[in-house]
């Protein structure tokens, strides 16, 4: 299975297009030299955000003037909005601090504004390592060989909050299709969710491919496998998985545009973001300084040996895409989609 992929998305690809280069001031080793920068990551050890996170701490100090030391805090809590939460209203704006943002940032802040206290445009997005779909994922022994079957069958999904993509794309799909399910939450983070498949506490659960391909591959092998993957949400078919349907495929033209407006969580991908206030020099420095973590080989080779992929996109690309998510989000898809999702 490869799960490498050096080649960005055409949608960061257009993203990016007509963008202007980063201005030429920037903050220098001064700056950073003899300094502690820390991660926040917003879910428990284990998932994919800690492997990204701690990943990045090994190797952005390097691209960093002054080569300062980073290290991590895992905050979870609420679906990992909890972190979120904090980055935006709590943490130190000196550019020291930073956090592996969700990828449902957009959608959350959209359809939860009175929970989600932070505007996702307003942070300062220093760019991503990854985009990837939200995959839903069924033991096999419950009869289950495609997301239609669910009609008949019903199942109970874990994850770890409402806020989190492993509850929104479920209920999304469920409504959508008129399927059969219920979500239990509380559990901490993917690894948990995961495991309680495993154990049969739950039956399904769906998280980006990346979390299912590098925790449990051995579930989708052989004639008899242990799990099957349903069904997919997303802006583009995971190479991986060119058998399994886009939820775009199996719904009616009138529902587009919400899933699409959810779709938006792919490219966000896994990367690093800071809150607002930070100088404008310090973030063009620690943007140049993550494009240069994305280029460097030990970088690649590590995600390689971790068996997580590279599609990188820069700050200033991912600072486009949520803006536009935001702004084409009209109030009607927004309504919609949390009525399908949470009932209200």
């Amino acid at each position: 299975m490869q799960l490498i992929i050096r080649k960005a998305l055409p949608f960061a690809a257009i993203a990016a297009m007509g963008l202007a280069v980063s201005p030429a001031v920037a903050a220098d080793a001064s700056y950073f030299k003899g300094k502690t920068l820390k991660i926040v990551i917003p879910y428990g050890p284990g998932g994919t955000y800690d492997k990204y996170g701690s990943t990045f701490s090994k190797h952005l100090r390097n691209h960093i003037p002054g080569k300062p030391n980073i290290i991590l805090q895992h905050m979870p809590g609420a679906g990992g909005a909890k972190a979120m939460i904090f980055t935006y209203n709590i943490m130190a704006k000196d550019g020291l601090n930073m956090v592996v943002p969700l990828d449902n940032s957009v959608v959350n802040q959209l359809m939860r504004p009175k929970k989600m206290k932070f505007q996702t445009d307003k942070f300062n997005w220093l760019g991503s390592s990854n985009q990837t779909n939200v995959v839903m994922v069924v033991r096999s022994d419950t009869g289950i060989r495609s997301v239609m079957d669910m009609k008949k069958i019903e199942i109970i999904g874990a994850t770890s909050g409402k806020s989190s993509s492993g509850y929104i794309n479920p209920k999304l799909v469920w409504g959508l299709l008129g399927l059969k399910g219920r979500m239990v939450t509380g559990y901490k983070g993917s690894s948990r969710s995961i495991l309680s498949v495993e154990q049969n506490e739950a039956q399904m659960a769906a998280f980006n491919w990346l979390a299912w391909a590098s925790k449990v591959p051995h579930w989708f092998k052989g004639d008899k496998p242990f799990a099957r993957a349903i069904v997919q949400v997303g802006v583009f078919k995971d190479p991986d998985l060119p058998d399994v349907p886009m939820l775009t495929d199996l719904i009616k033209p009138e529902d587009r545009d919400v899933v699409n407006f959810l779709a938006s969580a792919g490219p966000l991908g896994r990367g690093l973001t800071m809150p607002p206030g930070v100088r404008r020099d310090v973030i063009n420095t620690m943007r140049k300084a993550y494009d240069g973590m994305n280029a460097d080989k030990t970088f690649a080779a590590e995600l390689k040996k971790k068996k997580l992929r590279l599609i990188a996109s820069r700050g200033v690309v991912i600072q486009k895409i949520v803006k536009d998510a935001i702004k084409s989000a009209t109030p009607e898809v927004i309504k919609r989609a949390r009525m399908i999702i949470f009932g209200r």
